[in-house]
């Protein structure tokens, strides 16, 4: 899997999926809080299969 998230956009998916699973903890205690698994799952990995399929690529560009 190729990266395709920037730094920015990594960092930015594992907070909102860390605020999203605490939900699960605190807050209203639901079980909607695992949405969050998705992007702190996307972030750690760097990779997201949407912006593959939309042809979005937040990485920089290495020049060889």
């Amino acid at each position: 899997m190729p990266v395709n998230e920037g730094k920015l956009d990594r960092t930015l998916r594992v907070i909102a999926g860390l605020v999203l699973l605490s939900l699960t903890v605190i807050g209203p205690q639901t079980m909607w809080g695992l949405v969050g698994l998705v992007p702190l799952l996307t972030g750690l990995a760097g990779f997201c299969p949407l912006y593959t399929v939309l042809g979005i690529n937040t990485c920089p560009v290495k020049k060889s």
